[in-house]
């Protein structure tokens, strides 16, 4: 039959009816149904829409705007056109406009749920949390018809997380299989920061239904959100090769890979990304954090400059570029900083980030009380956001204490992994610690990875798996351990670390601060593991991370009185394991190895069991990437610039120092 027969032989309606059926699956082949219905109708409006659908599906973006365009104007009550141009527009990065169509879509016909679903994926992609959230809320509003579903929906939509919670408890007892509820359940678990509830809730939900893309995106996230980076690219991978043409997911796949050190590949899934979608804002800033951490730093300035001239209020990029210590802001910039902070429309995560980016462009300019004014400020609101309980700190402190004695080790000689690659570089954050990463990676049979959160992981499953047997947490749990569960967790620690050794060097590093709690452990598990304890002035290691904004955790950074407790218990526990565990710990002083490096780095190498090499004293060269917040400053020789730098700051860290007490003195061990 000829096409011309088949006009003929088919109405219209039918005609259009097949072509959007087709629509989802074959895109081209509607397309051409379509344009064959329009040379008979030329002005058809669900044969010019079937067109610019097909257009967009098939990658030409700018094809289906053309299209589009006039169509949505055409028929301005159409949901399905404005939806339809507002992802071309989307394809095309003007952000701003899709946004106007997709929310155009929305307000005409609520009931949409994969208009809500787009926008959903829109605000997700621009880094608009709360306005994901809460499309998302409407997306499952408008999928589910179940009263108490809708009742669940409206309540994560309008952030009320524990009514959404109760809602939806009560639903999955009655209906235990039923996988939307799990889904919404995991969501708001994750919300509610109970990451490891989430990730069981949306694992029952795939093995339920494992085609579930939703529930697969939501549980690579929540994996990711505990550093299970290796799991969370497992599921992406999943994702991806069910649509591989969706870029919605390259951007958390690109966070996986920077957590694993895979840089240049996370560069690479950026900029395809950026490629379909260049004014994303959010997008240009992390394009330029991991530029950066690679060591390309002016790429990395224009980048978040990009950022910020796609986004004046977004406080982040700001952050970032403060954040490169070597480099000062202008005075335009500071003019555009104070004029942000002044609107009061100004989100709060944004007013936060600015508030610090101010604070070190005042730093830099010596105007030291203002510069003051806008740390405490930053720090206050994150504050408001991460309580810190510094009695709580302590009385773990002291639990540990308790447990890890001399007698509790000398019981306990047998078991753990015997294996010497590992070494551990701890103490606080901003003490050096990059410093000595970086000297140690410089040495040929060592190799640099990241904070891994791999220690920690396993505490938390000790105590875990106690509780669930009725016995005590952990650090109590650890006495619990029998030699074979010992040597167990030891093989299980190196062989989680494996993924981040690609250089197949007989030592690694695993640089992550806070192991400092868990030396104890270290010690069960890891028998001769090597654990250096970096330390610097109380007052500067303090302050410096005082005005510090990290990213995730940290939480106790944000008051300068829980931060002089924080150290003063990290002093007295260190002390304690000198105690009972004599010679086992290697103390460097930051103050120290700046005054006399090739001394305190010849020590250090003794201590490793490795011999001298004169690459060490050259750390600077190593060309290796680095993802902490001292990224510049091991880039260069070692300086002395901040050793005194707190000084300055002194008339307002009265209650920093009042809350160190003891440890002003007992910081820095007479003898070593």
């Amino acid at each position: 039959m000829t096409e011309a027969t088949a006009r003929t032989a088919i109405s219209p309606t039918a005609a259009v009816e097949h072509a959007l059926k087709l629509l989802p699956t074959q895109p081209a082949l509607a397309e051409r149904q379509a344009r064959e219905i329009l040379k008979v109708l030329p002005h058809d409006a669900r044969a010019l829409f079937i067109v610019g659908a097909a257009l967009r599906r098939a990658g030409d973006a700018g094809g289906a705007r053309v299209v589009l365009e006039p169509l949505a104007r055409a028929v301005p009550d159409s949901a399905y056109a404005h939806h339809e141009l507002g992802l071309a527009l989307a394809g095309l990065g003007e952000s701003a406009a899709a946004l106007d169509e997709l929310r155009r879509a929305a307000e005409l016909e609520r009931g949409l749920p994969h208009v809500w679903l787009s926008l959903h994926d829109h605000f997700s992609l621009t880094g608009d949390e709360d306005g994901a959230a809460a499309a998302y809320s409407e997306h499952i509003r408008a999928s589910l018809k179940d009263p108490n579903l809708l009742q669940a929906a409206e309540a994560l939509r309008d952030g009320r997380l524990m009514d959404a919670q109760r809602t939806l408890k009560a639903h999955l007892e009655r209906f235990p299989t039923d996988v939307s509820a799990m889904r919404m359940m995991g969501e708001t678990a994750a919300r509610l920061n109970h990451f490891e509830v989430a990730e069981e809730l949306l694992l029952r939900c795939l093995e339920l239904a494992p085609k579930f893309v939703g529930a697969r995106h939501n549980y690579a996230l929540v994996l990711f959100q505990q550093n299970k980076p290796h799991e969370a690219i497992r599921e992406l991978d999943i994702l991806l090769a069910d649509a591989p043409g969706d870029v919605k997911y390259l951007p958390l796949l690109a966070a996986c890979m920077t957590f694993i050190g895979d840089y240049q590949k996370s560069l690479e899934l950026l900029e395809r990304v950026l490629a379909e979608h260049p004014k994303q804002a959010r997008l240009w800033m992390s394009y330029g954090q991991t530029l950066r951490t690679t060591g390309r730093g002016d790429d990395a300035v224009n980048a978040l400059k990009r950022a910020i001239a796609l986004n004046p209020s977004l406080g982040e990029a700001y952050w970032s570029l403060a954040d490169i210590k070597t480099r000062r802001f202008g005075d335009a910039e500071i003019t555009a900083m104070r004029r942000q902070l002044a609107d009061s429309t100004l989100r709060a995560g944004d007013r936060l980030h600015l508030h610090y980016a101010l604070g070190k462009a005042l730093e830099d300019s010596r105007s030291w009380a203002e510069s003051f004014e806008h740390y405490a400020a930053g720090a206050a609101l994150r504050r408001a956001e991460q309580p810190h309980d510094a009695d709580e700190n302590t009385a773990w402190v002291e639990r540990c204490k308790a447990v890890f004695t001399e007698a509790f080790f000398a019981e306990r000689e047998e078991g753990g992994r015997e294996d010497p690659a590992p070494i551990f570089v701890l103490g606080l954050p901003r003490s050096g610690s990059t410093l000595l990463e970086q000297i140690l990676a410089a040495h040929s049979k060592v190799e640099a990875t990241l904070e891994l959160p791999d220690i920690a992981h396993l505490t938390n499953r000790v105590s875990h798996d106690s509780r669930k047997s009725g016995g005590p947490e952990y650090p109590e749990a650890a006495a619990q351990l029998s030699a074979e569960m010992r040597t167990a967790l030891g093989d299980e620690f190196i062989r989680r670390t494996l993924p981040f050794r690609r250089l197949g060097r007989a030592f690694f590093l695993d640089k992550m601060p806070s192991n400092f709690f868990h030396v104890g452990f270290i010690r069960l598990i890891l028998p001769r593991a090597k654990i250096i304890d970096i330390r610097r002035h109380p007052m500067a290691a303090c302050f410096s991370a005082f005005k510090q904004h990290f990213f995730r955790g940290q939480n106790y950074t944000y008051d300068l009185t829980d931060l002089g407790r924080y150290y003063r218990d990290y002093v007295a526990l260190m002390e304690h394991f000198d105690r009972v565990m004599p010679g086992r710990i290697h103390r460097v002083i930051y103050e120290e190895l700046v005054d006399d490096t090739e001394t305190e780095i010849r020590r250090l190498l003794a201590y490793c069991g490795l011999d001298f090499e004169p690459a060490c004293l050259r750390f600077w060269e190593t060309g290796r990437a680095v993802s902490t917040h001292s990224s510049e400053q091991v880039r260069r020789p070692i300086f002395r610039d901040a050793l005194d730098q707190w000084r300055h700051y002194e008339p307002w860290l009265a209650p920093l120092e009042a809350a160190l007490g003891p440890a002003l003195e007992s910081w820095r061990p007479v003898t070593r």
